[in-house]
């Protein structure tokens, strides 16, 4: 296959590099950006110079059509103007969030910009691989999901589509590596700013919030509201999501561990640690894989779940690798297997 990126200096783009260099379907990477056209991406990371050598084009959508696949990992806005010139015709993967929200009102609330067209809202599938597989394979525009909503999502799923808690009534409490603010310099992931410091951020006002709510409230089939709570720890990748929630009565550890080693026990990507033990991020560095710790409080009858990811990787570029293998119809660890990096 042939395969373009788009945004391929940033983070994402890099991290879709490494990947996709290690695909054995992938016989060549283009990388365009709007910003650095004409440079090589040894200018802005030397250390693929013997991986890539292509030079970044500016974005040309002829040219991009030429592709099996696109990938967009681009700022918000960029991707709603792009991908109806794009499709049908070429397999887009859209790693930014202009089409993970099905309702352009809540798009624009939150992102504070205008929606995509309502027609490609409608059209892209949300892919998380794991619970949307059928219509992964169906469809040639995905919206990749946010690296918090992977995290969070992929640790709730199992209790909300079992009925085993409100998830009106859920508290998150994420933490992440300080690569999900992106490449670009700001005062909040500068060096003095963040070194052996504990940020707090966008609180009750993260734009992933409506993303997870909308998915919480599709396997509720009612409108549901959380509270979500981001962080930033001092740490170049990974995430960390702590999900509270009071549990239904009737329902016990032994219940709940049940229903995710039955929800997980066919997903490649998906660890569920044995009772009493839980995650830490620098187990799943570098990594397509989300591990997840559960443990029920008989004293308060809540339930606490631990759920962690590689927000570079299953957050953002490997869960993009895996959906477009699920889109070809290939295995969907292809070009994804390894081990984490640890310590």
């Amino acid at each position: 296959m042939k395969a373009a990126i788009v945004g391929a200096t940033g983070y994402g783009g890099i991290e879709l590099i490494r990947l996709l260099h290690n695909h054995p379907e992938v016989k060549k990477i283009a990388v365009f950006s709007s910003s650095q056209e004409g440079k090589t991406m040894a200018e802005s990371y030397p250390h693929v110079s013997e991986i890539i050598d292509e030079t970044l084009e500016d974005i040309n959508v002829e040219h991009l059509k030429h592709h099996d696949v696109v990938f967009l990992s681009t700022p918000p806005g960029v991707s709603a103007d792009l991908t109806g010139q794009l499709v049908p015709g070429t397999k887009v993967i859209d790693l930014s969030g202009d089409l993970r929200l099905k309702d352009a009102s809540v798009y624009e609330k939150w992102y504070g910009r205008s929606s995509a067209e309502t027609s490609l809202l409608e059209k892209a599938v949300y892919g998380l691989t794991e619970w949307r597989k059928e219509e992964i394979e169906k469809t040639d525009l995905l919206a990749n999901p946010g690296c918090y909503p992977t995290a969070v999502l992929l640790g709730l799923a199992p209790l909300v589509k079992e009925g085993a808690i409100d998830a009106n009534q859920v508290i998150i409490d994420a933490k992440s590596g300080t690569t999900g603010a992106g490449r670009s310099l700001n005062a909040i992931t500068h060096f003095s700013e963040m070194n052996d410091n504990f940020k707090v951020y966008k609180v009750n006002e993260h734009k992933h919030t409506p993303e997870i709510e909308q998915e919480l409230s599709g396997w509720m089939q009612e409108n549901a509201t959380v509270t979500f709570t981001p962080h930033l720890v001092p740490m170049t990748r990974g995430i960390m999501a702590t999900m509270y929630a009071p549990l239904h009565k009737g329902w016990t550890e032994q219940n709940v561990k049940e229903i995710y080693d039955k929800a997980y026990s066919d997903k490649t990507f998906v660890r569920v640690r044995k009772s009493g033990t839980y995650p830490f991020t620098k187990e799943v560095y570098g990594t397509n894989y989300c591990d997840i710790g559960v443990t029920v409080d008989e004293r308060t009858g809540r339930i606490t779940v631990v759920s962690v990811i590689d927000n570079l990787v299953k957050g953002a570029s490997g869960q993009a690798v895996q959906n477009m293998n699920v889109m070809f119809g290939l295995p969907e660890e292809t070009g994804l297997y390894s081990v984490p990096i640890y310590p």
